[in-house]
């Protein structure tokens, strides 16, 4: 479902894109008929058709695009470095822009460095947002994620975890993004979210949590899912960075032979940033 490449073929009744562009697909398809699809919203319909997931996808030599809507043209964007765009660039830009114009004065606090995290931090810089605190566990990561652009990297494990964090913001916490989405991690946001913040969850580990109904008007905070990010979204997105570029993440590139040997290095939790794989 993350997948660039270039136009081959048209059907007999496609048009407005040539043969021979390259494109990002945007491969969240509605059903069309929806009150979300006629939102612009596919990502949210409840009969999707989305492409490497309810239809195939981009392990393969071509995949078949519904509609040319769907096709992103990607400028001088080079395709390989372009193919995480449609699924973690677009669901780390439309949590982003949940935050609004706030994160460009207030650090953000950034739970979990695996690809999405990696992703955030490195397009907070291409949006001129304030350089985030990013928490998590994995050295190799933390790391990364300050090559990508953070102000700090904290372990959430070190006993004092939670006094880093406010100290490396240097002013109340108003901003967490949750890219985990456990227990853990949903109850370190909610401790450190102060009055009239806004968390937004995005991660699906999965897990419980419990929350006193009066803290949510007392501390008049804002708790939000949010689940990948519309067409209109990504093509935003991909106007911005043909314009200032993409962000710079760790990829590793293999053949798509390797797919299998990939996908278990990304179950161990080998993988820092994305897997590309090239036919």
């Amino acid at each position: 479902h993350e997948t660039t490449g270039a136009v081959v073929a048209l059907g007999p009744d496609a048009s407005g894109i040539k043969v021979g562009t390259n494109a990002v697909v945007c491969s969240w398809v509605g059903c069309g008929s929806c009150a979300h699809c006629k939102q612009g919203n596919e990502h949210l319909c409840g009969a999707p058709n989305f492409i490497g997931v309810n239809k195939p996808g981009g392990y393969s030599d071509y995949v078949m695009v519904p509609h040319p809507r769907y096709l992103i043209e990607l400028g001088d964007l080079d395709p390989v470095k372009a193919a995480p765009m449609s699924c973690s660039g677009l669901t780390t830009y439309s949590a982003l822009r949940k935050f609004g114009s706030i994160l460009k004065d207030l650090p953000l606090v950034i739970l979990g460095a695996g690809g999405l995290g990696l992703m955030a931090t490195g397009l907070m810089g291409k949006l001129d947002f304030a350089a985030p605190v990013v928490v998590e566990i994995d050295t190799a990561k933390r790391s990364a994620a300050l090559k990508a652009g953070a102000s700090a990297a904290i372990d959430p494990k070190d006993p004092d975890a939670a006094q880093q964090i406010r100290d490396a913001v240097g002013q109340p916490v108003l901003a967490v993004l949750d890219l985990v989405g456990s227990t853990e991690t949903a109850e370190l946001g909610l401790s450190l979210i102060e009055k009239g913040g806004r968390i937004v969850i995005v991660g699906l580990l999965g897990g419980d949590i419990r929350i006193p109904v009066p803290s949510l008007p007392l501390k008049a905070i804002t708790l939000q899912g949010s689940y990948i990010g519309s067409p209109a979204e990504l093509r935003e997105l991909v106007t911005l960075l043909r314009e200032k570029g993409l962000p710079d993440t760790p990829l590793d590139c293999r053949p798509l032979d390797q797919a299998d040997a990939a996908l278990s290095d990304l179950r161990a939790g080998k993988v820092i940033g994305r897997v590309i794989l090239i036919p």
